[in-house]
């Protein structure tokens, strides 16, 4: 993405948090080509530093402008952690966005914490970490895979089991406050 793409896409992204917030109608999707295309993202709100709330699509729900204005709204509003957010906290967010490669089955000696993001899978629990939440909580492989088991409500050595699927992803991620690519 370029940075007028980003910006493009963060700002796609605040107009569906407060349409989402204030019960409008969302936004259509960006003429930009560059949009067009099927990729997963993942939009993350937070107030002062803290997660408000963080909804996401592997594969997306249509192009990616279609996906971003998605999972904004559903940050804002259907992220079952917090309760929704209120158009009058919607300027006090900060937006990042994570634009997903396809997922790729691996086995726990693959996981580079800090580079991937970990999906995990077993029977009908599952649970994803953007590879950013390890680099940014300072964890190791280990650490990563018992965390993404919690998440997705397993015992933290689930990671363990023969029968476990387990998925790695990269992600470009850009915010409002900062930039960086985990994975490329």
């Amino acid at each position: 993405m370029t940075s007028q793409q980003r910006e493009d896409l963060l700002k796609l992204a605040r107009s569906a948090v407060m349409a989402a917030a204030s019960g409008q109608p969302l936004p259509e999707e960006p003429e930009d080509e560059a949009f067009r295309c099927r990729r997963g993202a993942f939009v993350t709100l937070k107030k002062d530093g803290s997660l408000r709330g963080c909804i996401g699509h592997f594969t997306g729900t249509g192009s990616l402008g279609r996906t971003i204005v998605d999972m904004a709204a559903s940050a804002a509003v259907n992220d079952p952690r917090f309760s929704p957010v209120r158009p009058w906290e919607v300027e006090g967010l900060s937006i990042d966005i994570s634009i997903l490669s396809p997922l790729e089955p691996a086995v726990p000696e693959d996981v580079v914490p800090g580079t991937h993001g970990l999906y995990i899978k077993l029977g009908f629990r599952s649970g994803t970490l953007l590879p950013q939440v390890a680099a940014e909580e300072g964890w190791d492989r280990g650490t990563f895979l018992a965390h993404t088991c919690l998440k997705a409500g397993l015992p933290p050595d689930s990671w363990k089991r023969d029968d476990v699927e387990i998925y790695t992803y990269t992600a470009e991620v850009f915010g409002e406050e900062e930039e960086g690519a985990y994975g490329k």
